[in-house]
């Protein structure tokens, strides 16, 4: 027999480093939920077809905000990202969201999120396992994405932070089931500014 699904609603936010699972997390963790919806910063980055502009360490100021053209990218696809989130909250769906949410991108979602429950989680794996799991899809996206470990350092510690270097996925959307609940919860008047 087959467990029963959660019904427990809100939103869900999985953050973490480029290739810490995050989509592969989200994405198992909606099917644990009897309405479920994953959203993935991934998907929506992909209509952009063409100008399409990535952050990187020179486009950063000392409070890790993003600024130019890709600052305004990255804002207006968390902003999409959390939209659809509440548009599904709201229609009784529990919606998680996954992106790279760190430094400054933190307000933005809370500021996104205004006046709905949401439970933030930051998967964070050592640096070698990240790496080992990209050399292990024949990509070395790591290369590229590593300074972000360094800003997820200086990311205030809200909501639930995981050590998932030794854990399958299933192992993380288990341990998220267990405690997000209890100790993921961003409360309105929670600060995260620094």
């Amino acid at each position: 027999m087959a467990a029963e699904l959660d019904t427990r609603t809100g939103i869900l936010v999985i953050s973490g480093t480029q290739g810490a699972g995050k989509t592969t997390v989200a994405s198992m963790l909606a099917r644990r939920f009897a309405r479920g919806a994953h959203v993935s910063a991934d998907v929506l980055q992909k209509m952009i077809v063409s100008g399409g502009e990535w952050p990187e360490p020179s486009t950063s100021d000392r409070d890790d905000r993003v600024h130019g053209e890709a600052g305004a990218q990255l804002r207006l696809r968390v902003r999409h990202m959390c939209m659809l989130g509440r548009s599904f909250y709201e229609a009784g769906f529990t919606p998680v969201l996954d992106d790279i949410i760190i430094g400054g991108g933190l307000d933005d979602v809370r500021e996104d999120l205004q006046g709905v429950p949401f439970y933030f989680v930051m998967l964070r794996p050592s640096l070698d396992v990240v790496r080992e799991r990209e050399l292990g899809r024949g990509t070395r996206l790591f290369e590229e994405w590593e300074w972000l470990d360094e800003v997820i350092g200086r990311t205030p510690r809200v909501g639930l932070w995981l050590d998932t270097s030794r854990q399958t996925a299933e192992e993380t959307v288990d341990e998220i089931m267990r405690r997000a609940w209890d100790e993921a919860l961003v409360v309105p008047d929670m600060a995260v500014t620094r």
